[in-house]
């Protein structure tokens, strides 16, 4: 809702601007070119959300992923204890970082929330819950799929050239994220 007004208010103050300025056709021309930049970028990224959720279906109906289900599975039982009685929160929680390694954000939020679901204790957020939220929000990326797709459309001639710099800045960001959240669970108990 804060970001809708946020919009309004910025056409708004273009709007009036033009006015003042005299330069109204200009804000029309600007406005259908940036609508079109978006169509454009949209389409891009479309495809390449479409190339990689069809990788991720295929790994999935293969049996990959349930092969890195088992081989994450010593990890996530330290950062998420209930996985070892609830196989399908394994199941759920893995599906959801393979998706995040991909740089597949959108496909990863309903494994996400499915996870967040079953590690909920009433209305209130458990620890485990708060590292998944960390996890998702620093969101390790092996393949940062979203990023070379919109740098694609771009005209970026090497659209995965950034590599070095994304996994630094995930794993950094990740592991600073969860060693805060766990200090922070540790420091707050009840």
């Amino acid at each position: 809702m804060v970001m809708s007004w946020i919009l309004f208010g910025m056409f708004l103050i273009s709007f009036l601007c033009a006015l003042a300025t005299g330069s109204g056709s200009a804000l029309a021309a600007a406005s259908l070119e940036g609508a079109q930049a978006g169509v454009t970028l949209a389409v891009s990224m479309a495809g390449a959300v479409c190339l990689w959720s069809g990788v991720g279906r295929l790994l999935e109906t293969t049996g990959v992923t349930g092969w890195i289900s088992r081989r994450m599975r010593p990890l996530l039982t330290r950062l998420f204890p209930s996985v070892k009685t609830d196989a399908s929160l394994g199941a759920s929680l893995s599906a959801n970082i393979c998706a995040n390694l991909l740089g597949l954000g959108n496909a990863a939020t309903p494994m996400g929330i499915q996870a967040a679901k079953r590690m909920r204790r009433g209305d209130t957020a458990t620890d485990e819950l708060c590292r998944l939220v960390v996890l998702n929000t620093a969101s390790i990326q092996l393949i940062p799929t979203n990023v070379a797709a919109v740098r694609s459309a771009l005209g970026c001639a090497a659209p995965f050239d950034i590599l070095p710099a994304v996994w630094i800045t995930s794993f950094l960001s990740a592991g600073l994220g969860v060693a805060a959240a766990w200090l922070l669970g540790k420091v707050w108990k009840q």
